[in-house]
């Protein structure tokens, strides 16, 4: 079997239209926060990025758990601010919706972006008393994966703080990357690699945790996914494997805009359980 890892991971390389895709998600997120329910630029850390916005569900009045939707960008690019619309779908059904930035690389290692990010969820099961599902595209279904792969036992908190989960593109084991360009600004060297995968970490809690993958996406990318859904279901987990057909990199990122799309319905179901 030949493989290009360079290639199967330059998901911009892949889709010659993918600036279309991003100046959208950019137009749609800066709408959606000029008319939703919303509070903007909020903090839960001391470093500049840590900010998250918040948008309440319409009629959910504070209750239940809180949708974290976490963005990608390969852990270089974005903040939250491209990415709020994607809170219009779950908001549509009652669930509140928060969505942090994070420190980027190369000013941050991966490892260190995965504590932020459990930074982020203790402070919003201190701060709101209530637990959490998560969510994220790309780098940001690696980080949900790792949230829901954390025992937060250890950090003093609920060990059900997350309850459950769903990746959208995500990346688990990596690896692969340490082979590619981009670990000129990753910079993960084999110890932070392993110590940054979840798909090799431990599984404490036996919630449900959804792969989701587009159709369109490279081998790498459905391989990924598949490979976490195979080995937590190994682990007796509810994990299925969901690819959509046609979909690719960009275009499956911010589908969970929609009320009705699948993904919506899956996110509400998750969060009602």
């Amino acid at each position: 079997m030949n493989m290009d890892l360079t290639a199967d991971y330059n998901n911009r390389a892949r889709v010659p239209d993918h600036p279309a895709y991003i100046s959208r998600w950019h137009a749609e997120a800066k709408a959606w926060r000029e008319v939703a329910d919303c509070d903007l630029d909020l903090s839960y850390g001391a470093l500049p990025r840590n900010r998250y916005d918040l948008f309440r569900g319409a009629g959910g009045g504070g209750q239940g758990p809180i949708v974290v939707f976490i963005h990608g960008g390969y852990w270089l690019n974005f903040d939250k601010s491209v990415f709020s619309h994607v809170a219009r779908g779950p908001n549509a059904h009652g669930l509140d919706v928060a969505v942090p930035s994070y420190t980027l690389c190369p000013e941050a290692s991966i490892p260190a972006i995965i504590d932020e990010m459990r930074q982020f969820c203790l402070y919003l099961g201190k701060t709101y008393q209530r637990r959490l599902v998560v969510t994220g595209h790309s780098a940001g279904g690696h980080l949900a994966a790792c949230m829901a792969a954390t025992d937060w036992a250890l950090y003093g908190a609920d060990p059900g703080l997350v309850q459950a989960g769903l990746s959208i593109s995500g990346l688990f084991d990596l690896r692969p990357l340490m082979a590619t360009p981009m670990n000129e600004s990753l910079r993960l060297s084999v110890t932070d690699a392993v110590a940054a995968s979840p798909l090799l970490w431990p599984m404490p809690n036996a919630m449900p945790f959804d792969s989701w993958v587009g159709g369109a996406e490279s081998a790498e990318f459905l391989r990924q996914a598949l490979s976490l859904a195979a080995a937590w279901t190994g682990l007796g987990i509810a994990s299925p494997y969901v690819e959509l057909p046609g979909e690719n990199h960009f275009g499956i990122g911010d589908l969970m805009r929609e009320p009705d799309h699948a993904m919506t319905r899956r996110i509400t179901e998750l969060a009602a359980a």
